[in-house]
């Protein structure tokens, strides 16, 4: 479907942008500034629902949204759906069950995706072998033990055939950039790929960045790392090897008691040989023994939501595998033989900006377990969201704060921005403090965030409503038929 072509205006920054990020060669101090940069951009198509971004939270709402009858595009970056788990290698749905493994705390579209997953060999669903102390998929007992690995090549395909299945829309390679806004409404989503720049008609918006892009270029309110100032939690470019010893590893790790070898990094670094700000190596086994995931590298100061600075991020990234890995196999058991598989084309950012919705939920909340009308799901995933400047310190366990159940409960509201009325944000961007970034951030609950606002975009163009007015008793019903899990007992 076309449609008249949209103008707008821009001003983008020239030097100023790169100012400090070493890319700016020639330009001059006086150089920076703006431009005024006008164009007729084609209207190409109109949709019920506008996804942008496919990750979990993403791809879970354009199922949702499609399979309640609307008309669904979901527009993804990258050259694949999943996000993190597939682009950025962390090849691990965590959250989504107990720590003991034996209950789904996370059901919906995330259960049955891992069940058929593990079904085709895709994803394993791990249960803890009791006369271990120490299990493969992350080496402690607990949320990474409890968690889903997959492959990443083969989760891709099984995406790609679910969004076939399901029925929507879908444009990789593809960005958005910008969005058209009157009345406190979207009325287009504008985007560019290899075709140029172009815009689609929405009649809702998902923004699944988990940067709250859309939300941020919209005009929402937005805040973005601690209070005190704005730094955020490291980021880390994953990398898998194969032809790892992992019965040497195990034995090590049993042997010394020591799954994250911090012993052995002590010695290192007393040695000048461990030139990292951090202090642990996690190691976790994927679908294949001997294939595992390095969740090590704490990359300080990168900030997710600016170019030059991602760049760099990557960059560095890179250059700190190659240094792990070498310290591997020279010095870790298991890892003598270890063949890099793959670096991730995606960096792994862990917090930016959050939005600032009517409601925010906070650390007392989980502390003193309080209920929710309105919840849409929950997280069995615990603290955790690294400091930004001691990357191996986890500032809420070193408070030693319980929450009083053991999941966390998820509201709806938390993921309504402020003030335009058609856009939902999904995923690590929602309203919390940012400690309860920990348990939220991670893709179990992404998911089941996303199924919940796919569900939601679907009724509000039906009821021509705005998000924050939606039936919420009608939508925990749908959520209940989905088999999705909004309450604990």
């Amino acid at each position: 479907m076309t449609g008249t072509p949209i103008r707008r205006r821009r001003f983008i920054s020239s030097a100023a942008a790169l100012a400090g990020s070493g890319f700016a060669h020639g330009v001059s101090v006086a150089d920076s500034g703006s431009i005024s940069y006008r164009c007729d951009i084609p209207v190409t198509g109109s949709y019920d629902v506008v996804v942008c971004g496919g990750g979990p939270s993403g791809f879970a709402a354009a199922v949702a949204a499609r399979e309640a009858g609307a008309s669904t595009l979901i527009i993804e970056g990258q050259g694949q759906l999943g996000g993190m788990g597939t682009s950025g290698h962390v090849s691990h749905w965590l959250g989504g069950r107990t720590s003991d493994c034996s209950r789904w705390v996370v059901g919906g579209l995330f259960r049955s995706f891992s069940q058929e997953a593990e079904s085709r060999g895709i994803a394993l669903i791990p249960v803890p072998d009791e006369g271990s102390k120490y299990q493969p998929h992350g080496w402690h007992m607990g949320q990474l033990s409890a968690g889903i690995p997959f492959d990443p090549f083969g989760m891709a395909g099984f995406l790609d055939e679910k969004a076939a299945e399901t029925g929507f829309d879908v444009l990789l390679l593809t960005q958005a950039i910008d969005v058209r806004v009157e009345n406190n409404r979207i009325t287009h989503v504008i985007i560019y790929n290899k075709s140029g720049l172009s815009a689609f008609a929405a009649g809702t918006v998902v923004d699944a960045t988990g940067d709250a892009d859309i939300a941020a270029r919209s005009g929402c309110v937005t805040v973005t790392g601690r209070e005190s100032d704005g730094l955020t939690a490291p980021s880390t470019l994953q990398f898998h090897v194969d032809n790892v010893d992992q019965d040497a590893l195990s034995d090590y790790i049993h042997t010394h008691k020591s799954p994250r070898f911090r012993e052995k990094i002590r010695e290192l670094r007393g040695v000048g040989e461990w030139p990292f700000p951090y202090d642990i190596f996690i190691s976790v086994q994927l679908t294949e023994k001997g294939t595992m995931m390095i969740n090590t590298s704490r990359l300080v100061g990168f900030d997710g939501t600016d170019g030059a600075s991602v760049t760099r991020g990557m960059i560095e990234g890179r250059r700190e595998t190659r240094l792990l890995l070498d310290l591997m196999r020279k010095h870790f058991p298991g890892f003598a033989n270890a063949r890099l598989k793959s670096v991730a084309p995606l960096l792994g950012v862990r917090e930016s900006r959050r939005i600032v919705a009517d409601y925010t939920l906070t650390v007392n909340d989980l502390v003193e377990g309080r209920e929710f009308e309105d919840t849409v799901g929950f997280s069995a995933y615990g603290w955790d969201l690294p400091d930004p400047k001691k990357p191996s310190l986890q500032p809420m366990s070193e408070k030693k704060l319980k929450r009083r159940r053991p999941v966390t409960p998820i509201p709806y509201r938390i993921m309504i921005p402020r003030p335009v009325t058609n856009l939902i944000c999904p995923g690590r961007a929602v309203s919390v403090e940012r400690d309860v970034l920990g348990p939220l951030r991670v893709m179990a609950p992404c998911m089941a965030m996303g199924e919940a606002a796919g569900l939601a975009a679907a009724s509000a163009v039906t009821g021509n409503t705005a998000f924050g007015d939606i039936d919420i008793s009608a939508l925990r019903t749908q959520l209940t038929n989905r088999n999705a899990i909004i309450e604990w007992t």
